[in-house]
């Protein structure tokens, strides 16, 4: 049952690489986040989120995110559609 946990838990991980590389490559920048997630900041300096798993999640406007080195970011743009189209590019099964 363990190895089989394990098989999965490595499935979406993998899955998830994969996923966000076009989301990579639109990116100028990637933070990585202190709750396990990801901040992309795009070439006209629009951010969007990615949580832990993955997934485009919502930002507010002036929410404070804290970096994995302990330093702050201001959010000033919500780019929750963009990122989410770029993590599913390639997963539509054309």
């Amino acid at each position: 049952m363990k190895i089989k946990l394990s098989i999965a838990a490595l499935c979406m991980t993998a899955s998830s690489a994969f996923a966000g590389h076009a989301a990579q490559e639109a990116a100028k920048s990637i933070v990585p986040l202190k709750d396990g997630g990801a901040l992309y900041v795009f070439n006209d300096g629009k951010m969007a989120k990615e949580d832990r798993y993955g997934r485009a999640q919502s930002l507010k406007m002036n929410q404070v995110l804290e970096t994995s080195d302990g330093k702050s970011i201001t959010v000033t743009s919500n780019e929750v559609a963009l990122l989410n189209s770029l993590l599913m590019e390639g997963h539509s099964g054309n």
